[in-house]
């Protein structure tokens, strides 16, 4: 059996955040032939659901990056969390830089601020309003994902940085779009979430396709027998794939399987 592993966000789903009818079709279509299908990706499991039922998937999902793996049913495989000293020390780093702060916790959202552009989107991508609040110490002992969240690319690159440097060997930092700095559990990355995934479904790693579009995704395309990027993905990532699909607003995932998938089957 072939296992598809694919992200969501720049990916799976369009730029409004939306799964489209071809796409549903071509992943239904994938299935009746015989290819297992599933999702890995940074959102937190309450984003991850719908899109998950909408595609009718039963199996493991990866959220948080595979930090949690779990089922739609709300079903938890395995959860992992930001070491508490990662999590208060990356703060130490990011001091007064100005960026807005999120912070996945108890499968809640909260927020340094309910206002900003990608706010909007985050609503839709994990499915939940933001809890707005000044501090967030008591809940970093036990955070899914820290996100540092800033249209200053410049900026959040020298924070990614910085933050990789002391901390990049007890945590997974990483930049999941240009605007956001993610910050999970060592584990919590791609490239194991392939792997459990994989072998929750009993599928070999070799007999893996992952499909993604961000810095984040280098993990699993590294693990995954092969990988395939989005039109619309940066050329470091496109670099590490085998091949290159079209854009996520032009049903890119739905071409990937058709044209990369099925039709190499034929």
């Amino acid at each position: 059996m072939t296992l598809v592993v694919c992200d969501v966000d720049g990916t799976l789903v369009d730029k409004h955040k939306q799964l489209t009818a071809p796409t549903i079709a071509a992943v239904k279509r994938l299935r009746v032939a015989g290819v297992g299908f599933t999702l890995i990706s940074a959102r937190p499991m309450s984003g991850m659901v719908p899109i998950a039922e909408a595609l009718g998937l039963e199996g493991p999902i990866g959220a948080f990056n595979g930090g949690i793996v779990f089922r739609r049913d709300g079903t938890i495989a395995s959860r992992v969390t930001v070491d508490p000293v990662v999590a208060r020390g990356v703060f130490d780093v990011i001091g007064d830089a100005a960026v807005d702060v999120w912070v996945f916790a108890d499968d809640r959202w909260y927020a340094s601020t309910d206002q900003g552009p990608h706010v909007p989107h985050e609503r839709l991508a994990s499915n939940q309003e933001p809890i707005v609040r000044d501090g967030f110490d008591d809940l970093l002992d036990h955070a899914d994902k820290i996100v540092f969240v800033s249209d200053d690319e410049g900026l959040l690159r020298g924070l990614a940085e910085k933050a990789q440097a002391r901390f990049g060997a007890d945590a997974t930092i990483v930049q999941s779009q240009t605007y956001y700095l993610d910050v999970t559990a060592k584990a919590a990355n791609k490239g194991d979430g392939i792997a459990a995934l994989a072998q929750a479904l009993g599928v070999p790693l070799t007999h893996t396709i992952a499909i993604g579009d961000q810095a984040n995704d280098l993990a699993m395309f590294a693990r995954a027998g092969r990988a395939i990027a989005m039109g619309n993905a940066t050329d470091a990532v496109k670099a590490k794939a085998g091949d290159v699909t079209t854009a996520n607003d032009a049903d890119g995932v739905a071409h990937a399987i058709d044209t990369l998938i099925l039709g190499r089957m034929m």
